[in-house]
């Protein structure tokens, strides 16, 4: 059927009404409440089950999966619009350094691991399957479906015929159980006491928990910064987001014809403008009318349905195949993330560890969106920092991102996984060594033990 701009408006309603269902179940259902499973999640798993893999009962257009990098976008392009911190850009990316490092070390790691864990894996266990299989993990894993496909076609053009389906087959697995094992490990450290937002279960508001704000402690989305008069204060803001991501792919489209050969992320590209349109209303003395909180709460929207379309669309199909070797390799790649959490993100960050801790676990077991997704469950107003340092460090993180996706499947091909894996692994450690030189090691209480200082 050919997609028609109403078609856009089928898709929205019904993924809206599924939202709506969904509300109803998180404020009325106990173990969608204490698992903090958001309403978003809730709809997008409503749209599995009642969409083409499951009851068919859901006319979800075909175009339908790839709304959620367009909001990806869109929440992006809010991070920095209406922002008034007086600190330049060396002294942002000296804040954001520690994210930058173990975000970096992160995403080389489970490549470098995947390689080398692989090519012994296949050698001796899977002798049948052909050795490219491995580095398909970490491209559906930290890649997502989108970097999956990518990878996926260069095999598949060097004559591996099932790869696209692996690798698909990896990121939906890797969603799933990212989803799941995102939300018990923030479960457990709420109940440990680890969580700067949200505390123990049984401590925590009910407004927490059901998503219901009642009477008396409600508070204003924003101002009206705009006469409505002259125009309404939402379509100016929706206006100023909307340009900074039309001016994302704008940007994004001319790059592709200077550098054919390179894709850089949308959502990175949309952060800088929405930088550089708020830098344009300072210079023209019009940054005053601009509300952060009204922003924030597009920018939120926005990744609740960004969250409930990216999961409706999953193919289930996929998760039914090659189920052996993909079950060894996700095991490697689950333990990876929580070596990386509960280890490194504990004892290198400087503040808010679970929370930037469970960015990287979002992130290295789907997209973007997911990310996103169990840093909002463990900080749901977005208060820590987090989610804006995250979104500036990945301006510097997507260069890595780029250059592991384009070469790294080169040197698989051309027989030199083994190498190439040693050498990751090998750059993961340097990274996290310079972590702890540079921003210290913290024990179980936050308090620094590394470098001492000496008297």
């Amino acid at each position: 059927m050919e997609f028609t701009p109403l078609s856009l408006v089928y898709d929205v309603c019904i993924i809206s009404a599924l939202i709506v269902v969904a509300k109803v179940i998180r404020a009325r259902v106990a173990l969608f409440q204490n698992l903090f499973i958001p309403t978003a999640l809730i709809a997008g798993f409503l749209g599995v089950i009642l969409g083409k893999y499951g009851f068919n009962v859901l006319p979800l257009s075909e175009q339908a999966s790839n709304y959620a990098g367009i909001l990806i976008a869109v929440l992006f392009a809010t991070m920095y619009l209406g922002k008034r911190e007086k600190a330049g850009f060396r002294e942002m990316f000296k804040s954001v350094g520690d994210t930058f490092l173990l975000n970096s070390a992160a995403e080389i790691m489970q490549y470098g691991l995947a390689l080398l864990i692989g090519a012994f894996l296949f050698a001796f266990i899977f002798p049948d399957v052909i050795s490219w299989f491995a580095i398909m993990m970490p491209g559906g894993f930290v890649g997502g479906h989108g970097t999956a496909a990518a990878m996926g076609a260069v095999f598949q053009d060097a004559g591996w015929a099932d790869a696209i389906t692996i690798g698909q087959t990896f990121a939906s697995f890797g969603l799933l159980g990212g989803v799941f094992s995102g939300i018990a490990a923030i479960n457990y450290c709420a109940r440990k006491g680890y969580t700067t937002e949200i505390k123990k279960v049984g401590d925590m508001p009910e407004e927490y928990k059901t998503g219901l704000v009642p009477e008396g402690k409600r508070l204003p989305m924003g101002e009206n910064t705009i006469n409505p008069m002259s125009l309404d204060p939402m379509a100016w803001h929706l206006a100023l987001i909307l340009v900074a991501v039309g001016g994302a792919y704008l940007i994004n489209e001319g790059l592709k014809i200077l550098f054919p050969a390179v894709s850089i992320p949308i959502y990175g590209i949309a952060l800088i403008v929405g930088v550089l349109l708020f830098s344009l209303l300072k210079l023209i003395k019009m940054d005053a009318y601009v509300d952060s909180n009204v922003v924030s709460r597009m920018g939120s929207c926005a990744t609740d349905y960004l969250v409930a379309f990216g999961v409706a669309t999953i193919n289930v199909n996929v998760v039914l195949q090659y189920w052996q070797p993909i079950l060894v390799l996700c095991i490697i790649g689950f333990a990876q993330v929580f070596l990386f959490f509960f280890i490194f993100s504990r004892h290198l960050f400087r503040d808010h560890w679970v929370e930037r801790g469970i960015y990287i676990w979002g992130w290295s077991t789907g997209v973007m969106s997911i990310a996103v997704l169990l840093l909002r469950i463990a900080d749901p107003e977005f208060k820590t920092g987090v989610l804006e340092d995250s979104g500036f460090a990945w301006i510097f993180v997507s260069f890595i991102d780029i250059a592991l996706i384009t070469f790294l499947p080169i040197f698989v091909i051309q027989g030199w996984g083994l190498a190439a894996g040693a050498v990751l692994c090998l750059v993961s450690a340097v990274l996290l060594g310079l972590a702890a030189l540079i921003y210290g090691v913290f024990n179980n209480q936050g308090k620094k033990v590394f470098p001492r200082k000496t008297v």
